[in-house]
């Protein structure tokens, strides 16, 4: 098949779809598709450009929102149009945050009539919004730690979640704008940080456990992953620099324990209206009850990311999973060319 990888985008994500990208585009060629990299800021890229993306990976810290802001998306339903992608069948999506996690580039695709991988925009758009996300599992009795919607103050928050709190972007991903208040003073200084986040804020309440990850993909779930980060919490230093986390695939807990994971895994998966793959986030407390963070519509995927992690777990190469999750997509497109 023809595959257009899209990367890239304006969000403060660029830097992990880049990555992503560029490892995608190359593990699609060595599955035997003809591909084309798109970054849907500066067009088709060039194979010395994928090359140097792969080589650089993602920096300790995300591009700065001015230069962000600088950059222009352009209009996609022109840019999937273009010569230079004609007789696409595919298009494979790599990005992440923003308008390319949130539904809009899924519904720009829609219009053009085009196929492509993974969620929708209805899917998209509940799984980005965390607080929509946790009142869809609520209703559907998947557990989730209780929370609140700012604007609050630090003694309502106090009063109802206690501390220590986390405290979250609703839209943010790849953890940023995520902060641990252990204290009162701790927390003052972090909603005022969030004032200037330009989103909903979000305070959950802490659960001390351990972290586990289960992949969904074509409605089978992959072995359990725990991980274990250098800090406190699985900050975007520790998901993207090496060795400032352990991702242990596949965990070592119990059968009852992965078996149920992987249960509500599917559960969160269905409710969410997502489709293809994703990767759901839980955190067992020390009770050994377990908690549904949030689900990712478009997880990272880098041979490293925890989403082929769990892949390889279950004796699925790299390439196999790209090959798997394009395929899901254009059995959807009854076999037409775009």
């Amino acid at each position: 098949m023809k595959v257009a990888v899209l990367m890239g985008g304006t969000s403060d994500e660029r830097d992990v779809s880049l990555a992503s990208g560029a490892q995608v585009a190359g593990a699609l060629r060595q599955a035997g598709h003809e591909v084309v990299a798109v970054d849907t800021v500066r067009g088709p890229l060039s194979a010395e450009a994928e090359a140097a993306l792969v080589s650089s990976g993602v920096g300790q810290l995300p591009p700065e929102a001015n230069a962000l802001s600088a950059m222009d998306e352009g209009e996609t339903v022109g840019l999937v149009r273009s010569p230079s992608l004609a007789m696409v069948d595919v298009f494979f999506l790599a990005l992440h945050g923003g308008s390319g996690e949130d539904g809009t580039i899924q519904a720009l695709l829609d219009v053009a009539g085009v196929a492509y991988t993974g969620s929708d925009r209805l899917g998209c758009s509940l799984a980005m919004d965390k607080e929509v996300t946790k009142r869809l599992l609520r209703d559907a009795g998947i557990p989730t730690p209780d929370w609140l919607v700012g604007p609050v103050t630090a003694e309502e928050v106090e009063a109802v979640l206690g501390l220590p709190v986390i405290v979250k972007a609703a839209s943010g991903g790849s953890s940023l704008r995520l902060a641990l208040a252990h204290d009162r003073a701790e927390l003052d200084e972090v909603i005022a940080e969030s004032k200037g986040w330009d989103d909903v804020v979000l305070f959950e309440r802490y659960c001390a456990g351990r972290e586990f990850t289960v992949g969904v993909v074509g409605g089978d779930t992959y072995p359990v992953g725990e991980i274990v980060p250098e800090h406190e919490i699985f900050d975007y230093e520790c998901k993207y620099q090496p060795g400032m986390a352990q991702e242990i695939f596949p965990a070592d807990i119990p059968v009852t324990l992965s078996d149920r994971l992987r249960s509500l895994a599917l559960e969160v998966h269905g409710a969410l209206r997502l489709r293809d793959y994703s990767r759901v986030d839980f955190i067992v407390d020390d009770e050994g009850e377990p908690w549904c963070l949030e689900a990712n519509a478009l997880p990272g995927m880098t041979a490293n990311s925890l989403l082929p992690k769990g892949a390889a777990a279950a004796g699925v190469e790299f390439p196999e999973l790209c090959d798997r999750i394009t395929r899901l997509a254009h059995g959807r497109s009854r076999g037409h060319s775009f």
